[in-house]
């Protein structure tokens, strides 16, 4: 079998070229695969492989970066400003993102006092670990700012205008959420409205072939897309590596499932063996013999079918290989294949499909 020629910049020649899509109804345009740092760059990944990751997927085409300041304590930041200047990446070349919820870190407190007014939405942790963010960055400004997650002992209004107040100073251009509710993001354009201020235009929700009832049901039902022109930057497309198909005939004594010690990857873990995931793995193993007819892997398979949801700006994914990135960036050559027939026979398989209510104004 012949091996694919190399780029100037060491990535196989034959990679599709990158997409790049409009944030929901922004004019921002990121690339349709992004690369994130929740456990790689600052956490189980060496700077050394972070940074050629991080290279590899700027040399590939990918310009949208995604950090948070709960991520590895703030090194998640740390290390992709550290990468920027070893780079010598031109600010208007690239999107960066970061999220505002847990920054307990950056108290010198001792625990549980380091909690107050370092945890949540308050107009105080926004500006103050907005700031700190930046700092880390090495950034004078954030393309996107998300809140990580609901605050629900903090008014919404001061969240809004806490946002709005970081735009209207030039630290972030955008404001988003994460893992929010249909209700929360709906909630929160109201009170923008009201004010006449900028509400989120963007989701960051778990995506995947085996965790859509919220993009594809919730949010959709709730006219966020049409009506709000809400995009969708979403993380675990492979659902914690269960679509990668590794784990259909066991745990693999290396692999992130048996030796991580994240909170999301210890819950997946505990799953284990429960029919629940039985049932997972058996959904795996019938894509797995889709993805052959296709010439192709269930990984790819999988991220390919995440894409072809054109609500979904990007899909942020993680890697500590350069390769894990040139592969990834493949599926962008399997969205095209992926015709009715194909997605009717994914569905099928997964059985998950969402219930749309009729709505009179789409």
């Amino acid at each position: 079998m012949s091996v694919p020629s190399k780029d100037e910049y060491g990535a196989p020649s034959d990679l599709p070229e990158m997409e790049y899509r409009f944030v929901g109804h922004s004019g921002l345009q990121v690339s349709a695969i992004s690369l994130g740092g929740w456990l790689t760059y600052g956490g189980h990944v060496d700077e050394e492989k972070a940074h050629a990751c991080l290279e590899a997927a700027y040399n590939a085409g990918i310009n949208f970066f995604d950090c948070a300041e709960g991520y590895a304590g703030g090194e998640s930041e740390k290390v992709m400003g550290r990468a920027i200047q070893k780079f010598g990446w031109k600010r208007n070349d690239i999107v960066v993102s970061t999220k505002i919820y847990w920054g307990t870190h950056n108290s010198s407190l001792p625990s549980p006092r380091n909690k107050i007014n370092n945890l949540g939405l308050s107009r105080k942790h926004l500006l103050e670990a907005t700031s700190a963010s930046l700092s880390r960055l090495q950034l004078s400004y954030v393309d996107i700012l998300y809140a990580h997650r609901p605050d629900r002992h903090t008014p919404i209004e001061e969240t809004v205008r806490a946002f709005n107040h970081l735009i209207s100073t030039g630290q972030t251009l955008y404001w988003g959420t994460s893992e929010w509710l249909a209700s929360e993001i709906e909630e929160a354009w109201a009170v923008a409205d009201r004010l006449g201020l900028i509400g989120p235009i963007v989701e960051q929700p778990g995506y995947s072939l085996l965790n859509r009832k919220k993009v594809d049901e919730e949010f959709a039902n709730a006219g966020l897309y049409s009506r709000r022109g809400l995009g969708l930057t979403i993380f675990s497309p492979l659902q914690g590596g269960i679509l990668t198909g590794k784990y259909i005939d066991g745990i693999p004594e290396d692999s992130r499932l048996k030796k991580s010690d994240d909170k999301y990857i210890q819950s997946v873990s505990k799953n284990v063996g429960s029919e629940a995931w039985i049932r997972q793995q058996e959904v795996v193993r019938k894509l797995k013999a889709v993805a052959e007819k296709l010439g192709t892997d269930t990984a790819t398979l999988s991220m390919a079918w995440v894409l072809k949801n054109q609500n979904v700006s990007s899909a942020i994914t993680g890697a500590s290989r350069p390769e894990q990135i040139w592969q990834t960036v493949r599926a962008l050559g399997l969205i095209k294949r992926l015709d009715e027939g194909v997605m009717e026979e994914i569905e099928g398989v997964v059985g998950n499909r969402p219930e749309r209510l009729t709505m009179r104004f789409g």
